[in-house]
């Protein structure tokens, strides 16, 4: 029997060749992963956006159909004044299309005499555990949601930006901001639509 010598064990770590290959390879797979990371927190508030406008599309939705149920209350002459009872919750609709136009009692409200604070309330009564919202800008850090009253040319509609899209502005988003700007849900009181706009 014939024995072969024994080889001494390499003791060295990686070759630098294996090393710059090891840091190239990582460098890639960072570079392909990185993009897919940066977009969570958009997909994130797009998510939230979307799934709270959709319970509110909801809530307007039986809102109506309760109104229909009571026998279309129409309140006074100019639409104002109605009211249908949700959960022990009054609602304020607009008397001649049934849509949700206040939730603080303010039997004024219709599609053209609409406030901010009435948008505010409206969200706060239709929706279960509804996020918080303010309609002061200077209080976002606090709230879930910046609720602003304007108007599309034709009636008032109510503006729901997410707080978290908007704190970076220097100014409250106004007019048609929600088109360029943050995270928003735009409710129409006269046809009961629900539209979703993403600015990231």
């Amino acid at each position: 029997m014939t024995h072969q010598p024994v080889q001494p064990l390499r003791n060295g770590g990686f070759t630098l060749i294996e090393l710059i290959i090891v840091v190239v390879i990582l460098g890639l797979l960072a570079a392909s992963a990185l993009p897919r990371f940066t977009s969570v927190t958009a997909d994130a508030e797009d998510a939230a956006v979307e799934g709270v406008a959709g319970g509110f599309a909801s809530a307007v939705g039986l809102v109506r159909a309760e109104w229909e149920l009571r026998g279309r209350p129409k309140g006074n002459a100019d639409g104002a004044g109605a009211e249908v009872i949700m959960d022990g919750i009054t609602v304020n609709v607009d008397g001649s299309t049934g849509y949700p136009v206040s939730g603080n009692n303010n039997l004024d409200a219709h599609d053209l005499n609409m406030t901010s604070e009435d948008c505010r309330t409206l969200m706060q009564a239709i929706l279960q555990g509804a996020p918080t919202a303010t309609t002061s800008f200077t209080l976002l850090g606090e709230n879930r949601y910046y609720v602003v009253r304007e108007s599309n040319g034709v009636n008032d509609i109510c503006v729901y930006y997410l707080a978290n899209t908007i704190k970076n502005l220097a100014s409250a988003p106004s007019g048609t901001d929600y088109l360029s700007v943050g995270n928003a849900f735009v409710y129409n009181p006269r046809t009961g639509g629900v539209s979703i706009f993403s600015n990231n």
